[in-house]
C-alpha cells in the first residue's frame, strides 16, 4: 500500500532544527492552506517531466499531500529517466505514479499519458563545460518535442534566473522585461528553452508560464548549504559574486503548482525568489555565529551579480513563507552535525557562465 500522509490543513510553524531527512522530506512536502484550496482546480492528471531531479520529488508529493487534504482525487504522474532508482522508489512508495522515459526520443514523448495540466521540470546545467551539445539538446529539443505533444494544455515551465546577465547589486535585481543577454552555454541554452515554448505558444496557443528560479535551497543542496559547508571545512569562501537570491524549496514548489492561473499565450514571465537580495559576506558571518567557527574569505565584492526582482509574483502569490534567519539556522544545525548532503554544488561563485 501506498504510503499516505494526513498532515493538518494548518501550517505547522518552521521548526529551529530538523534532526532527520525523513523530518526534512516531512517538513519540505507540507501543503499551505493556499495550496489545498487552490489543488482542487488542477484537473487529473497532473504530470510531472523532470520529476527525477532536485525538485521533483518534493513537489510530487506535496502536490500528493495537498490533493489528500483537500479530498481532490488527484492522480500525479511523475516522469523522469530516472537514472537514480531511489528517487523512484521514495516517489512511488508515497502515492506517485511514475513513468520512465527519455524526454530526447519523440516517440517516447508522444506515448505519455494527456494531461490539461503540466509542469516542466527538465533542464541541463552542470557539466555544460564538458558536454555544450548535450545541454543545448536537453535545454531545445526536449521543450520542442514537449510542446508539440502538449499544445492543448496549461504548461507551467520552470526556467532560470541565469538567462539574465549579471546587473548592477544597487539595482535590486533584473526585472522580467530586462534583455536576456547572459555569457556562457549554460544560460544561452536555458534563453533557447524560453524562446521554444513561447514560439510554440505563439504558434498553438498553448498557454504558458515561465518561471526563472533563483535557487532554491533545501538542507542537503543549495547556496546556503554551500557557504556553511565551507565554513564548517574551514575553507576560504570566494566574495566575488558576492550577493544572491534564494528560496526555501517548499515554497518554489508551491508556487510553482499555484502559477496555472498564470499560464497564457505569448507565454507569461515571473522571477521567482524570496523578494530580498542577500549578501554572501553577512550570510557567511550568521553561519559562522551559528557553527562556532569564524568564515575565512577570499577577493572582494563585484558590484554585479545574478540577482532577480521577484516583486510581480509575489504580489500575486504571496511572498514566501520561510525566512532567512530560518533557513540559516536549520542549515547550521545540520552541517554541524554532519547529516546527509548532497554532492550538487551550485556554483554559486561563478560569474563567467562556465558549470
Amino acid at each position: 500500500m501506498p504510503e499516505t500522509h494526513t498532515s493538518a490543513v494548518a501550517l505547522e510553524p518552521f521548526p529551529r532544527r530538523i534532526g532527520s531527512e525523513q523530518a526534512l522530506d516531512d517538513v519540505l512536502t507540507q501543503p499551505t492552506p493556499a495550496l489545498i484550496r487552490e489543488i482542487k482546480s488542477i484537473q487529473s492528471p497532473l504530470v510531472l517531466l523532470g520529476a527525477g531531479g532536485k525538485m521533483g520529488p518534493s513537489l510530487a508529493v506535496l502536490a500528493r499531500r495537498a490533493a489528500d487534504n483537500s479530498g481532490h482525487p488527484l492522480k500525479i504522474i511523475a516522469v523522469s529517466r530516472f537514472s537514480n532508482p531511489d528517487a523512484r522508489t521514495w516517489l512511488e512508495a508515497r502515492g506517485i505514479e511514475t513513468l520512465s522515459a527519455d524526454l530526447l526520443d519523440a516517440s517516447e514523448v508522444a506515448r505519455l499519458p494527456d494531461s490539461n495540466n503540466l509542469i516542466y521540470l527538465v533542464g541541463l546545467k552542470f557539466g555544460t563545460a564538458e558536454n555544450p551539445s548535450l545541454t543545448w539538446a536537453m535545454n531545445t529539443l526536449v521543450p520542442h518535442h514537449v510542446s508539440q505533444r502538449y499544445s492543448n494544455s496549461n504548461i507551467v515551465a520552470l526556467s532560470t534566473g541565469n538567462v539574465y546577465p549579471m546587473s548592477p547589486v544597487a539595482q535590486g535585481g533584473s526585472l522580467e522585461s530586462d534583455p536576456l543577454t547572459p555569457v556562457g552555454e549554460y544560460p544561452n541554452a536555458a534563453v533557447a528553452r524560453e524562446r521554444i515554448f513561447e514560439f510554440q505558444s505563439r504558434r498553438l496557443g498553448t498557454p504558458v508560464a515561465l518561471l526563472r528560479l533563483f535557487y532554491a535551497v533545501e538542507l542537503r543542496y543549495g547556496v546556503v548549504s554551500d557557504i556553511a559547508r565551507i565554513i564548517h571545512r574551514g575553507d576560504e569562501l570566494p566574495l566575488a559574486n558576492g550577493f544572491f537570491n534564494c528560496i526555501w524549496q517548499r515554497d518554489a514548489n508551491e508556487q510553482v503548482l499555484r502559477s496555472f492561473p498564470l499560464c497564457q499565450s505569448p507565454p507569461s514571465v515571473w522571477n521567482l525568489c524570496q523578494p530580498q537580495v542577500f549578501s554572501v559576506r553577512d550570510t557567511a558571518v550568521r553561519l559562522g555565529e551559528l557553527l562556532g567557527r569564524a568564515p575565512r574569505f577570499t577577493h572582494a565584492e563585484a558590484n554585479t551579480a545574478l540577482l532577480g526582482n521577484a516583486q510581480r509574483l509575489c504580489q500575486r502569490l504571496g511572498a514566501p513563507l520561510v525566512s532567512m534567519d530560518s533557513i540559516l539556522e536549520c542549515t547550521a544545525d545540520w552541517v554541524k552535525h554532519q547529516r546527509t548532503l548532497w554532492n550538487k554544488p551550485t556554483h554559486f561563485e561563478v560569474r563567467d557562465g562556465r558549470y
